[in-house]
């Protein structure tokens, strides 16, 4: 088998963390492999039609490689990108800096920043002159006279709001021209798609990809710039594995070939493509990041179990002021033009104070922006207005009919004109993007293979929504239009395009996953670059601070800056007195039993005690359970021999592993004497078993048999003290295992009632075989508690 390809350093990923990291490490003359799950999307390729945003949604298992990733959790949605240049292929431009005052230190939530603004200035700097930051040019024509850019405006300042032009990542203008739409963009180096680009031509398109490249997505800037100076970048390419290596980390990923797009694919059995590199930058996106350390974790000894925890959706609430008015001429209120696909989908935004600004303010604080979409859209808007138009179209199409059938040569087109009548559906609407500082007090896990979000808007963020909420629609009443909650608030859901937290950043492994720098504590060469790593919210759009955080990220990795302190390795303890496996094979005539056994509780992987492993585990609801046959091949041998061995088969069930686990070898020994007592004894167990990214795993526990004060036999028979260990660990080999989880299981009572039923013996006639086994096994329990 060939070796894999080597570089100094593997992105995973092309969103703000993965582009700025390629770009200075392949800057700096570092050998660069980037690698994105999604296509490249140049200039005219996104979908417009119908049937083009039918399959512009990634799911490759169904056959759809498109640039919508939609995910559904249980208290929200979250709306995230795949493709060459991740999330800024649909975000809405917007490049705001996290306020100084909202670097809180042990907040709610257990959101604690690391590091200061500060610490981010010099690259916020560099991010915002990559980036191609400018504003919204509202004096100039035809800009000023941008109909939601006004109206927003006089609503803020209205309700006293700090309204603002934010920074866009839009080129309006050519550096030292006046700003025009649709000129040709004059750039001072070939992007990586060798298209032409053109000045924003005020279109609204932004969040559904801007065909003309008006925006400045991370493959016209950062992207661009490593691909001149070597970075090799893959596309459709997903990484799904990853493991320490001898030469650092390898990644082993699939190719989504164009092929398989529009045709159902068991992605689950593509061939793996193995890489290696002395860094690896996991920089998927919050979920994809997250989820990859998740379902990795049994190949990763001293991850912290600080991961998944720390979820927030950045504060994001949509809401909608609908069929906006204002004074008409005769002092009654007249439709409000509001035009909302008329420019960049944000060109402005208010500021809403915040307890920690120290002027007054009440609240967790946030941030309003008016908002836009695409011309489309507005006559979708259109169309819900059929009752009205209906209406209207009647006495108009029987006044054309008449003019048809009198032979009138006259011009109709004032009755065409009234036929779409004011349309103060479609162009008085203005959504309402709101974000900033909820509690980040969600937790990611594993359920099966998927990722779970455990988090509700009625959780600790409960206030800061209704004050939110309550500010838009003050917003809505200014622009005297009907106040629209997004339909799915009232489903209790809310829908996020900002996830952040996971993979948060700390001080040490016992506060957060990484360092301030992005580096994983406990594994070297392990890094983590986007939103995943922020301890909380970061209030306004966090796409700028993402980057900023990679540019610090790569200064500390090109600086070859110390790793954080690493915690020794963790391994169990030997397990006193459990033997190897070394039952031959059954000689011919034996006589087998079987009986099958069930066990339920939790682990924890941080705690290494049992009791407090078990509760933590609990508390978090990390479950987990086996379901074995047990199958002595020679009765009359595993009776005989002290070691009283049988084997096993079935399957572990435990979501943070990957779910339903079959077992793949191993044993189980009954009642096995401890140091020559005859009144101590120990059931053991060893199942050999695999996570669900395929890493081996060893599941090694103990039933202690002995008579302690009290009536305690069936506590003791039906408590198993288990840890899990990493590898496929053999008898003895355990004090040098990286010990991955610890905790207990419990035989229920309705479980051991059916165990009861399920003895069963081969040949069937051999009923004297259960009697012998019973006599064994009470045998021994006498022995133990006479």
């Amino acid at each position: 088998m060939a070796s894999a390809e080597h570089y100094d350093c593997i992105v995973v990923g092309t969103g703000f963390g993965g582009s700025v990291t390629a770009e200075r490490m392949a800057g700096a003359g570092k050998r660069v492999l980037v690698l994105e799950r999604g296509k490249p999307y140049p200039p005219g390729s996104f979908a417009r039609s119908p049937i083009g945003f039918s399959t512009n949604f990634w799911d490759p298992s169904e056959g759809l490689q498109g640039l919508f990733d939609l995910w559904s959790f249980s208290g929200l949605d979250a709306l995230v990108s795949s493709g060459l240049g991740g999330g800024s292929l649909i975000y809405a431009n917007v490049l705001l800096r996290k306020d100084e005052r909202w670097f809180v230190q042990d907040g709610p939530g257990g959101e604690s920043w690391p590091l200061t603004r500060a610490d981010l200035e010099p690259h916020y700097d560099r991010a915002e002159r990559m980036l191609g930051a400018q504003r919204y040019p509202l004096d100039h024509a035809p800009y000023d006279r941008t109909p939601k850019t006004l109206a927003f405006k006089a609503a803020a300042e209205a309700r006293g709001l700090d309204w603002f032009l934010p920074p866009l990542a839009v080129t309006f203008a050519n550096p030292g021209e006046d700003p025009v739409p649709g000129e040709p963009i004059r750039e001072e180096r070939p992007n990586l798609h060798g298209r032409m680009r053109q000045t924003c031509r005020l279109c609204g398109e932004c969040d559904v990809g801007c065909n003309y490249g008006a925006k400045n997505t991370l493959d016209y800037n950062y992207l661009s710039a490593a691909h001149h100076t070597g970075a090799e970048i893959r596309t459709r390419c997903e990484a799904r594995e990853l493991e320490p290596h001898a030469r650092g980390w390898a990644v082993h990923y699939i190719a989504h070939d164009d092929a398989h797009e529009g045709r159902r694919t068991d992605t689950r059995a593509l061939p793996r493509v193995t890489v290696t590199a002395d860094h690896l930058v996991l920089a998927a996106g919050t979920l994809g990041s997250t989820y990859l350390l998740l379902r990795n974790r049994a190949a990763l000894p001293g991850l912290s179990a600080r991961l998944g925890e720390g979820f927030t959706g950045n504060g994001d609430l949509l809401t909608f002021a609908v069929r906006c008015t204002e004074d008409g001429m005769d002092g009654r209120r007249a439709p409000r033009r509001i035009d909302p696909a008329y420019g960049p989908v944000i060109t402005s935004a208010a500021r809403v104070g915040d307890t920690l600004d120290g002027d007054g303010a009440q609240g967790r604080g946030f941030y309003v922006e008016d908002a836009g979409y695409p011309e489309f859209v507005s006559w979708m808007l259109q169309a819900l207005d059929t009752p009205q138009a209906i209406a209207r179209a009647l006495p108009v199409l029987a006044s054309v009919a008449s003019k048809l059938l009198r032979g009138q040569d006259q011009n109709v087109a004032g009755e065409a004109s009234r036929l779409l009548g004011d349309c103060r559906l479609s162009s008085g609407a203005l959504p309402l993007l709101t974000m900033g500082r909820d509690v980040p007090d969600g937790r990611m896990s594993l359920a099966g293979d998927r990722l779970e979000v455990d988090w509700s808007k009625e959780g600790g963020s409960q206030a800061y929504f209704e004050r939110a909420r309550e500010t838009a629609r003050g917003l809505a009443d200014e622009l005297g239009s009907t106040f629209l909650d997004n339909p799915i608030w009232l489903l209790n859901r809310v829908i996020t395009v900002h996830p952040l937290g996971g993979v948060r950043m700390g001080r040490s492994d016992a506060e957060g996953v990484v360092d301030p720098y992005g580096r994983v504590f406990n594994l070297p060469g392990l890094h983590v670059a986007d939103g995943s790593v922020m301890p909380g919210p970061v209030g306004p759009n966090p796409s700028l601070t993402i980057a900023a955080l990679a540019e610090r990220f790569a200064d500390a990795m090109l600086e070859g800056a110390p790793e954080p302190g690493r915690r020794a390795a963790r391994t169990a303890p030997s397990t006193e007195g459990a033997p190897p496996a070394a039952a031959p094979p059954a000689p011919a005539g034996a006589v087998a039993l079987a009986f099958t056994e069930e066990m339920k509780g939790h682990l924890d992987f941080e705690e290494t005690g049992y009791e407090a492993a078990s509760r933590a585990g609990e508390a978090a609801g990390r479950k987990l359970m086996f379901h074995l046959t047990i199958t002595a091949d020679d009765v009359e041998r595993f009776i005989d021999d002290e070691r009283h061995e049988a084997q096993v088969a079935g399957w572990v069930r435990c979501d943070a592993l990957g779910g339903k686990l079959a077992v793949e070898g191993g044993h189980f020994n009954l009642f096995v004497d401890q140091g020559g007592d005859r009144r101590s004894k120990r059931m053991y167990y060893r199942l050999l078993f695999r996570d669900g990214a395929g890493h081996p795993l060893t599941l090694v526990g103990f039933k202690e048999v002995r008579d302690d004060p009290g009536f305690d036999l069936w506590s003791d028979t039906s408590t198993l003290y288990t840890r899990v260990l990493t590898g496929h660990v053999t008898a003895g080999e355990e004090p040098d295992a990286p010990l991955l989880a610890t905790g207990i299981l419990h035989i229920l009572p309705r479980d051991f009632a059916r165990q009861m039923t399920t003895f069963r013996v081969r040949p069937a006639r051999r009923v004297d075989a259960l009697a012998r086994f019973g006599t064994l096994f009470a045998g021994e329990l006498w022995q133990a508690y006479r």
